[in-house]
């Protein structure tokens, strides 16, 4: 919350946004690749097709109109955000950038046009200095090459961090778990840069049968919530204690029951390695034995590794998901707005906000709004509060429960029905 005040002794929030994205225009990606790949570029660019509705109108330009952005996000009482990508890069597949793992003839090109997004994003980003922490894109089939794509990112100012691709079911990369990805955790711990995984990254393909996107929608966040036991798992926390792992657009209502559960397996690990070792901790049960060896290689109990480790992008958080917020943790929940998704809040930021906070403690608003994120990613709070104080909104209007809901409000945040809790 900024310390400025309107002028009537109004106190206003400092609202972030941890879920925003944003990208170039399919062209505009040519001067960001190497001039090697700009005639194979030119040929995949004239036959390409979008297949992403929202980008073929013309709104798409928010992705990439860095004053219609900021304005937009500014009449929505927003004054800085973390940035996921959302266009077209060069040499993208048919489907999901993340979860299509490249065939080592695909690599280089797909590898090239990541890199493109990222540099573009670091443009994009210095416009407006302080307010947007890009995050950086990598792959997963050359760890050596994300390392070192997650060292030029620090250094030229993506402070959102690194965006991890799934590993669906079925992938031809090693998954999370796996002890291959060693140096990439290393270098987030070192350079401080914040692992975030985004839901939509980790889906397998699950076809074209009329139930499939159905399917999709029901599965979607829980394949996106494995990382959190497979990192766990891996034994990445225990290794890395100051690594920070942010899980985005996954809803927030699931966590309490999934570290019960993750709890429960380790407590089951640990009664196996203390029968193994003479202890007395009753019976070998069927979840030790089939975890033997595991206990000692992860450390703490999962729920431990989510109150040292994980935070929470609670994109348009639900009415029905803040009762849970001690629960969870008030100080890993970090509201996002998911501009220009229509999923998203914009252009009723300031109505979502009152319909999900509204009567809350002044203190627990402000961390969820801002503070956390601020802590997590390195906004500096004070530079941001001039803008706060003049866009930002106040305590008195998110004080006032939102009667009713904007009647062409798209986001699930408006909804009545608790579906965001499934997984």
């Amino acid at each position: 919350m900024t310390g400025n005040t309107d002028g009537v002794g109004a106190a206003r929030y400092t609202v972030i946004s941890a879920d925003g994205h944003a990208g170039a225009d399919l062209l505009d990606y040519r001067p960001y690749l190497e001039s090697k790949y700009h005639d194979e570029f030119d040929a995949w660019a004239a036959t390409y097709v979008n297949p992403y509705e929202d980008l073929l109108h013309g709104d798409a330009e928010r992705n990439w109109d860095s004053a219609r952005r900021l304005a937009d996000l500014e009449r929505d009482g927003i004054v800085a955000e973390v940035l996921f990508p959302n266009t077209i890069p060069p040499f993208y597949p048919s489907m999901s950038l993340s979860a299509q793992q490249p065939s080592a003839e695909e690599y280089g090109l797909r590898w090239a046009g990541l890199r493109a997004h990222n540099r573009w994003m670091a443009d994009f980003c210095s416009q407006t200095p302080g307010r947007r922490a890009g995050t950086c894109q990598v792959l997963l089939g050359n760890v050596d090459d994300a390392v070192a794509e997650v060292r030029w990112a620090r250094e030229h100012g993506l402070f959102g961090g690194v965006l991890l691709p799934g590993t669906p079911p079925g992938t031809s990369v090693p998954q999370l778990y796996s002890d291959v990805y060693e140096p990439l955790w290393a270098v987030c711990e070192e350079l401080d840069m914040p692992i975030n995984h985004h839901a939509g990254s980790a889906s397998p393909e699950i076809g074209q049968e009329p139930a499939a996107r159905a399917v999709f929608m029901m599965e979607i966040t829980w394949f996106a919530h494995r990382a959190l036991w497979h990192l766990i798992y891996g034994g990445a926390f225990k290794r890395h204690p100051g690594l920070k792992f942010v899980l985005t657009e996954q809803g927030s209502g699931w966590v309490p029951g999934v570290l019960e559960m993750l709890d429960y397996y380790h407590r089951a690990l640990v009664r196996r390695m203390s029968s193994a070792t003479g202890g007395n901790t009753g019976a070998v049960t069927a979840e030790s034995r089939f975890g033997a060896g595991i206990a000692e290689a992860v450390g703490l109990a999962p729920s431990e590794y989510w109150k040292r480790n994980f935070y929470l992008g609670a994109s348009f958080m639900r009415p029905d998901e803040v009762p849970l917020r001690h629960a969870i943790g008030l100080e890993k929940l970090m509201w996002g707005g998911d501009y220009p998704h229509d999923e998203g809040t914009f252009p009723y930021s300031r109505e979502a906000l009152r319909n999900s906070f509204a009567g809350l403690p002044h203190a627990e608003i402000a961390a969820i709004l801002g503070g956390n994120a601020a802590r997590v990613y390195g906004f500096d709070l004070a530079a941001l509060d001039p803008v706060a104080a003049a866009v930002g909104p106040t305590t008195a209007e998110i004080d006032e429960p939102l009667k009713q809901a904007p009647p062409d409000a798209t986001s699930p945040t408006f909804g009545t029905d608790s579906v965001i809790r499934v997984w």
